[in-house]
């Protein structure tokens, strides 16, 4: 299968397709766990908002479903960080969003910083290592090596926006 398909064309509505369910289940869980997006770790998008975050994912699908390994990666990714909002969405609604965050900044203000470190490492790095030994152990091979790619993407977004927060919510409570 070539990288680059035609717009509309059989290739085209699969990458099509696989994207917007990958893409779908992350901004569905999004608004299931933070509805007035309070509580979304990514800046651009929290300040984006609703319509205009779905409008440039709208975009990005339509421009990432002319290359199958970017939608496999991207679904891939997107589906994974779905699964860790899912996992924590029914906290966050029950307690709220204010409240939900009230307790979690109380509790890493109560933890101590390599205790926090540690169990993020120990969260993304068996990912990360899963990811790389797809991509090596594939050899090529599209859909392996492109699903190994997004469990990279995601492990590296999961620590680089987890620690992007713990970075703002310690700034704030200094």
């Amino acid at each position: 299968m070539e990288d680059r398909v035609l717009f509309w064309s059989l290739e085209y509505k699969i990458d099509l397709l696989i994207l917007l369910l990958g893409r779908g289940m992350d901004f569905l869980s999004t608004w299931v766990a933070t509805p007035n997006l309070a509580l979304e770790g990514n800046p651009l998008m929290k300040k984006a908002g609703w319509k205009l975050g779905g409008l440039i994912n709208v975009a990005l699908v339509i421009v990432f479903s002319f290359s199958p390994s970017s939608s496999i990666m991207l679904c891939s990714t997107s589906l994974l960080v779905a699964g860790r909002n899912f996992q924590g969405a029914w906290l966050m609604r029950t307690m709220g969003e204010e409240g939900y965050r009230e307790w979690f900044v109380g509790q890493m203000m109560q933890t101590k910083k390599t205790l926090f470190l540690l169990c993020l490492g120990g969260q993304t790095f068996p990912v990360l290592l899963l990811g790389a030994c797809l991509v090596y152990f594939s050899y090529g091979v599209l859909v392996p090596t492109c699903i190994g790619l997004g469990m990279i993407g995601y492990a590296i977004a999961i620590l680089f926006f987890t620690i992007l927060s713990i970075w703002r919510i310690r700034k704030l409570m200094a």
